[in-house]
């Protein structure tokens, strides 16, 4: 085992060549700037100036602020919808709804179960598959192992 400064490698903490006067500047020089970077824009800026930035306002859906009715079920998404509504893109089904209180009618996207289904008889797919697969790579292991073990038998008659 190497020693580091008189001690066991495991209880050196920081290398010596970090205890320079020179290294501990640049560290200090380095971390300062950092620090400036990320604090100065509040020392440095002043304190009456505006931003000019305009910050958009981001108004929730109707149906997430209060109660709503279904106008119309959850159904797939019409061409013309998909590409004019942005809530087309999420699941591709949508709905029509009516909020109760400021009575706007608006769309929100839904899960059909036409859609879910689809989806687990993929997933019951893909696990059938996978199953299949696992038990072929079994069968061909337990051949291999088998022939291994046939072999070694072989030479051990052999030798006798």
């Amino acid at each position: 085992m190497t020693l580091c400064c008189g001690m066991m490698e495991s209880d050196c903490r920081i290398p010596t060549s970090c205890c320079r006067p020179r290294i501990l500047v640049l560290h200090a020089l380095f971390w300062g700037l950092v620090s400036l970077r990320v604090f100065g824009a509040s020392i440095f800026s002043n304190a009456d100036e505006k931003p000019t930035v305009n910050k958009p306002v981001v108004t929730l859906p109707c149906w997430q602020m209060e109660e709503f009715v279904v106008a119309t079920e959850c159904r797939l998404c019409l061409d013309f919808e998909a590409k004019t509504l942005a809530v087309c893109s999420v699941t591709g089904f949508v709905e029509q709804i009516n909020c109760t209180k400021s009575n706007k009618g608006e769309y929100k996207s839904c899960r059909s179960s036409l859609m879910e289904e689809h989806l687990f008889w993929k997933f019951e797919g893909s696990m059938l598959g996978l199953t299949v697969l696992f038990a072929l790579v079994v069968v061909a292991r337990q051949r291999a192992l088998d022939r291994l073990a046939s072999e070694k038998v072989r030479r051990q008659i052999e030798s006798i």
